[in-house]
């Protein structure tokens, strides 16, 4: 996908919260890295778990990407979400698939930072481990 696709696909400031969690998580489940990127300001941040954090779209791609490869699939249920000014908070549940075929659901937490109707700040609160754990 172009660029200028992912950007058509980004949340624009008139659409609600919850219209931009089903697309960009939607586009995570599909594991659509240049989609995810659409979501994201150019020099965004992004953290996940206890990794260090990278910034900018074209290390979150390398990041992202080489995490969608260490699984075969993902699909995540969202319980709640709130926003608070310019942040958007959102606790669900991740179901991921290993490429061995089994299956393991974690809880998770996110919390994004908005700019511009895009996520400039994007942080994943979650314990990973047992996903590699086997």
């Amino acid at each position: 996908m172009s660029e200028s696709a992912a950007d058509e696909s980004a949340v624009g400031s008139e659409q609600l919260p919850d219209t931009m969690l089903a697309g960009l998580f939607a586009a995570i489940d599909a594991k659509d890295t240049e989609r995810f990127l659409g979501y994201l300001t150019e020099s965004a941040r992004f953290r996940f778990g206890s990794a260090p954090a990278v910034e900018g779209r074209a290390a979150i791609k390398e990041a992202v990407q080489a995490f969608f490869d260490s699984i075969a699939g993902l699909e995540h249920l969202l319980i709640a979400s709130a926003s608070g000014g310019s942040t958007l908070f959102v606790e669900g549940d991740v179901t991921y698939t290993r490429h061995d075929g089994s299956r393991i659901t974690l809880p998770f937490a996110d919390v994004f930072e908005l700019q511009d109707g895009r996520i400039a700040d994007y942080k994943i609160y979650m314990d990973i481990g047992p996903l590699y754990a086997g």
